[in-house]
């Protein structure tokens, strides 16, 4: 069975991937910082048969970082590493000239600090046998000047900027930055509360990371629509 790591899982589109590869016959890790939402998730991925490690923690914590891949390894390998867990900066999004300087910190350190160091720890296992794949899960905020996003989308664009980097060093594995476009998730409603418009639910993106892992495309930066013509 493929073994796969994947940040933030307890909800949103961290939890719909996690169901989604569990169903694909996929062992898994999952982290999440909220203990009875992640054994909700975990539970939901076993009923489709497959060993899952549930560990609550942050993934700033080098300690939780080390835990996680000690769970891979203890489950004999290490195909995916999908980094999820993000943070906003501030809740609702202010503009640049409001944002707290210890919220853009925190973006910072959750969404590419701690993927980072989560990539470094588990550089080994990803490398061995068959080459190993990374998912850093990035925003359109990352390439495009929106107000108030101004903190997290900074956050993601260095994200992607590491994926890329990593590519380049690593060309023996898979690294793709995916920016699944807006979705109605716990995220998206702390970091807008009064928007009216509804938002595709996470579910609808997931067949595009399928087609990822599927079809292996070279390493880079892939969008919502772009998954859905991914080809060899």
């Amino acid at each position: 069975m493929p073994v796969a790591i994947i940040t933030g899982a307890s909800k949103g589109l961290g939890r719909a991937l996690a169901v989604a590869l569990a169903r694909s016959g996929w062992d898994l890790v999952l982290d999440a910082r909220t203990a009875p939402a992640l054994e909700g998730a975990a539970g939901e991925a076993r009923a489709y048969g497959t060993r899952v490690v549930a560990l609550t923690g942050d993934v700033t914590d080098a300690v939780h970082r080390e835990e996680l891949v000690t769970a891979a390894a203890g489950l004999g390998a290490l195909d995916l590493l999908v980094c999820n867990a993000s943070a906003l900066g501030a809740e609702p999004l202010v503009r640049l000239d409001a944002l707290p300087l210890h919220g853009l910190r925190t973006a910072l350190e959750t969404n590419v600090v701690a993927a980072l160091g989560l990539v470094q720890r588990a550089l080994p296992l990803l490398r061995a046998g068959t080459p190993g794949a990374v998912i850093t899960v990035s925003s359109d905020a990352a390439a495009e000047a929106y107000g108030t996003w101004g903190g997290y989308g900074a956050s993601k664009a260095a994200l992607d900027q590491l994926a890329a980097v990593l590519a380049v060093e690593e060309p023996e594995l898979r690294v793709w930055s995916v920016d699944p476009g807006d979705m109605g998730t716990d995220l998206y409603t702390a970091a807008v509360p009064d928007d009216p418009d509804p938002r595709p639910n996470p579910e609808s993106v997931v067949p595009g990371f399928l087609r990822l892992l599927e079809r292996r495309p070279p390493s880079g930066r892939y969008t919502a629509p772009a998954l859905r013509d991914v080809t060899v």
